[in-house]
């Protein structure tokens, strides 16, 4: 198996195990800055009706905030492979001169 698959396969393994447990659990408490929000705006304004609603409601705040992480820890990871890219790409560079 090349060193591709198994990283791929390896990745894929760490976002179920991260995933699985917490859109399991039903009753988590959690509660982020949205549903804080909408209250605040409900208070101001109770005629306000919401012009969006979500895709995909996750089963709890912590499963929310696991994947607000992830999407964060994607990004992290493409930002740190572009500055590596470009480092080595310089790297060549000047030991081609």
């Amino acid at each position: 198996m090349s060193k591709k698959k198994i990283v791929i396969i390896l990745l894929v393994l760490c976002v179920l195990i991260a995933v699985i447990p917490l859109a399991m659990n039903r009753d988590s408490e959690f509660g982020g800055a949205d549903g804080q929000v909408e209250e605040i705006i409900l208070e101001i304004n109770p005629e306000y009706e919401a012009w969006a609603s979500p895709v995909m409601e996750p089963p709890g705040g912590e499963t929310e905030s696991l994947l607000f992480c992830l999407q964060a820890a994607l990004g992290a990871g493409v930002f740190g492979y572009g500055l590596g890219v470009l480092r080595e790409r310089s790297r060549k560079e000047k030991a081609s001169l």
